[in-house]
């Protein structure tokens, strides 16, 4: 298991842990290394530190692989789950979430928890109507992109 500092398009650094230099060529290649953050596919590898540990000795202080209940941007398992649970329950509107925000807004339509896409050009409307609303992190919601 290798770990790679890298950083997205946006400037988010994060972790990468793959089984290879080639792994991870082979992952980017295929447009499968994407921030956790904002789900951006520009991921680059930044410069770190080599560390040689002498054939037969184990670092001591060598980085442990992920636990698999835990890591989207950092976030505990639990927190994760209690806020994936939290989507689950809202409404996907889809298209439809800047037209739907604006009726829940304007109370032509009842008060209910709602999530979908906007352009950036909708969000900015919405935020100049005074209508608010949060970006929600692909891997809250599932979506891939």
């Amino acid at each position: 298991m290798i770990v790679f500092d890298l950083v997205c398009g946006q400037g988010h650094r994060f972790e990468g842990w793959f089984a290879s230099g080639d792994a991870f060529t082979e992952q980017q290649d295929r447009k499968l290394v994407r921030c956790p953050m904002c789900d951006d596919q520009h991921v680059e590898r930044l410069p770190s530190a080599r560390v040689r540990v002498p054939k037969g000795e184990a670092a001591v202080d060598a980085p442990k692989p992920p636990d698999t209940q835990e890591v989207a941007a950092g976030v505990p398992a639990d927190l994760l789950a209690k806020l994936r649970e939290i989507v689950k329950k809202t409404e996907d509107v889809g298209e439809r979430f800047p037209e739907e925000a604006r009726k829940i807004h304007y109370k032509e339509s009842p008060q209910r928890a709602i999530r979908g896409r906007a352009t950036k050009e909708d969000a900015e409307a919405l935020r100049e109507e005074g209508i608010e609303f949060q970006t929600l992190p692909p891997f809250l919601t599932g979506d891939s992109h």
